[in-house]
């Protein structure tokens, strides 16, 4: 069963190692194999991932594209641990991407990676004094 995809104008979308890009109008994709595909919206750069679960998430995406993807892996558990030192409440989050990367199910362990930085964000938020509603009236 082939993946159907529907491309907006412009969007990107990586399919293994190759960028494509959408021309102007709507196009709908159908694609069969086994390649990693990426929409534009859930790529992280490098230079975008800043907190530390921001990096676990693009470690996540880095395992996710490469041919070789153990290579990211003790940077990953290097990063989790600290993590889960100075955060202990993470730890399921961990527990399940880890399950997800021992299995090479990588996009699941991305999937949950965005669960960990949008808890993250809660934990700063309340070190901050912060609530969501807060940072909405001081924009």
């Amino acid at each position: 069963m082939a993946l159907v995809i529907d491309l907006k104008p412009h969007e990107k979308i990586l399919i293994g190692e190759a960028v494509i890009t959408n021309d102007k109008q709507r196009t709908r994709l159908h694609i069969a194999g086994d390649a990693p595909i990426l929409r534009e919206k859930d790529v992280m750069q490098e230079d975008d991932a800043q907190t530390p679960c921001e990096r676990i998430y693009f470690l996540i995406q880095c395992m996710y594209l490469a041919r070789k993807p153990e290579l990211y892996f003790d940077q990953f558990y290097r990063e989790a641990d600290q993590i889960k030192k100075a955060a202990p409440s993470t730890a399921l989050f961990f527990i399940n991407i880890t399950n997800f990367i021992l299995k090479e199910n990588f996009y699941k362990a991305m999937k949950q990676a965005r669960e960990l930085m949008a808890f993250e964000q809660e934990l700063l938020e309340k070190a901050s004094g912060q609530t969501p509603q807060d940072q909405t009236e001081s924009a």
